[in-house]
């Protein structure tokens, strides 16, 4: 099953493209890159390459055996086209991305792997859109038109994935930033800290308004699985990581108001520590297509994020631009991305001010001005804008022509 996509108005046309992403698109929810390349896919060739990782945790992490156990249900489908025409590929390389051996190996197989597709797919001379630091070593060996570089994270804060490897992450990012032509960063903080002003520019994320606006604009049926859970419920969609949710805060919040249920929806890889409580439940993995008929339930869309996680601390989680989609009331942990929305959505500074915000939100639900308000902040933040203007800028680096002043540059 596939969203109806529009085409935008002015779509790059007739290139190939190659996207080395730093997430799997079959077990994550949909990120940027996703978007980006379902709708490109329409009028271009396009290559989605599952991420090739930065190195796994380290063995005695909770999440170790689970991420091994998806990456190999991944390398199983190696090749697969999706509904919207993207081929999607997990190449088979090796996580020792630290040492010198592993990254000459993981580039022969990498580059093998990547050329001999690109021959059966009849890629020619693509747009190379890298948005993992260790695909770097790619760069020059497939005959590109143009280097894009998507800085989606902080990258060398993610020691959660790799550990003792921020410097070598840190010395690639840096590389890819450099070499690139066009550098985008899907976060303002990642933003304004850039290097090379003159070809940088945001990608904010963006939202399938029409999609999630179905929440409220509809009267969908509850899934089967939620629609016993009572009432009020915190929803929340997305990655369940243990270094992402803040167990204590949902723990605090359970203990003071026992009636509140929170719903979490998504890949959950290792324990939280508050899966005994009872006003607690954990659905699962959804359908993309599916997460409006259950936001549908949620009296407050949450994101109770970790607030001293320096890598948690440049998200730009897409799902906030999604909860204000749906028109419900909206309550977040302090997030830099979203500071400027204050006014449309609410934000804790503390555990208590969570709950008195969740109190407001759970009163306020059923104001339709206020609805409207969320759903107006969003509204014209579509991906077909975003598509719209990447192929702008595409088609100017392309051709040579100076930049349009309507491009948004770091200044």
């Amino acid at each position: 099953m596939s969203l109806n996509l529009q085409q935008p108005e002015k779509m790059l046309q007739g290139k190939s493209i190659i996207c080395f992403a730093g997430e799997d698109w079959w077990y994550h929810h949909p990120h940027s890159k996703n978007h980006i390349m379902k709708r490109l896919a329409r009028t271009n060739k396009v290559m989605f390459v599952n991420s090739i990782s930065m190195g796994l945790p380290s063995i005695g992490s909770r999440d170790f055996f689970t991420k091994v156990k998806r990456k190999l249900r991944s390398y199983v489908k190696f090749l697969r086209r999706s509904p919207e025409g993207v081929w999607v590929v997990t190449p088979i390389v090796t996580p020792f991305f630290s040492s010198n051996i592993g990254r000459a190996v993981n580039k022969l197989f990498l580059v093998f792997q990547i050329r001999l597709l690109m021959l059966v797919l009849g890629f020619r001379n693509p747009i190379l859109w890298i948005a993992i630091p260790t695909a770097r070593d790619v760069v020059g060996k497939l005959g590109e038109s143009l280097l894009i570089y998507q800085v989606s994270d902080k990258y060398d804060a993610n020691t959660m994935d790799h550990g003792d490897r921020r410097a070598l992450i840190k010395l690639l990012d840096e590389d890819l930033q450099r070499r690139a032509e066009i550098v985008y960063f899907s976060g303002r903080k990642l933003f304004q800290e850039a290097k090379y002003v003159e070809k940088s520019y945001l990608l904010e994320q963006a939202v399938d308004f029409d999609h999630f606006a179905r929440a409220t604009a509809e009267q969908l049926s509850p899934p089967s699985d939620i629609v016993s859970i009572p009432r009020p419920i915190l929803g929340y969609f997305g990655a369940i990581e243990s270094w992402l949710i803040d167990a204590s805060l949902i723990r605090y919040v359970s203990q003071k108001r026992p009636h509140w249920h929170w719903v979490f929806l998504g890949l959950k890889t290792g324990k939280l520590g508050v899966e005994e409580l009872a006003n607690v439940h954990f659905l699962g993995s959804k359908n993309y297509y599916d997460l409006p008929a259950y936001a549908s339930s949620f009296d407050v869309c949450v994101l109770p994020w970790v607030t001293d996680n320096e890598f948690v601390s440049y998200g730009s989680a897409i799902k906030v631009r999604e909860y204000l989609a749906t028109g419900k009331p909206v309550v977040i942990t302090p997030l830099y991305e979203y500071k400027h929305l204050s006014g449309v959505l609410r934000i804790a500074e503390s555990y208590d001010h969570f709950i008195e915000l969740c109190e407001e939100a759970i009163q306020e639900d059923s104001m339709s001005e206020l609805r409207k308000l969320r759903q107006d902040a969003v509204r014209d933040s579509t991906w077909d804008k975003r598509v719209e203007q990447v192929s702008q800028l595409i088609e100017q680096k392309l051709s040579g022509q100076t930049l349009g002043k309507d491009l948004e540059v770091l200044h």
